[in-house]
């Protein structure tokens, strides 16, 4: 069933482009396979770079590459193993994660 639309009178010009930066840069870094394995994987708990690359059948420099786009994108956080420090954790910032889900359902909401 199709909905009528309203006839206007002509062009509404003076809309203003929504701000969907945020969204924007969440989904580039949700693009990419890795990355968002990852996060998945994150999801359960603390990983380290070996544990995803098995997982994900990835080589650990390219696991490594990824997790520092999402640290610099603050999705994720890293910490030393307090039994052996030569293992760096990473777990998802959860607070991130809700404002990027947020900023994505802004605009498919």
């Amino acid at each position: 069933m199709r909905a009528d639309l309203p006839v206007l009178p002509g062009p509404r010009l003076d809309l203003s482009a929504p701000d969907v930066a945020r969204a924007v840069d969440a989904a580039a870094l949700l693009s990419d396979r890795t990355r968002a394995g990852i996060l998945r994987m994150l999801r359960d708990g603390p990983h380290c770079v070996c544990e995803m690359a098995a997982a994900l059948g990835e080589r650990e420099n390219n696991v490594s590459n990824h997790l520092a786009r999402l640290r610099e994108a603050g999705l994720v956080r890293a910490s030393r193993h307090d039994a052996n420090a030569r293992f760096q954790y990473y777990e998802r910032d959860e607070a991130a994660i809700k404002a990027a889900g947020d900023a994505l359902r802004g605009v498919l909401g």
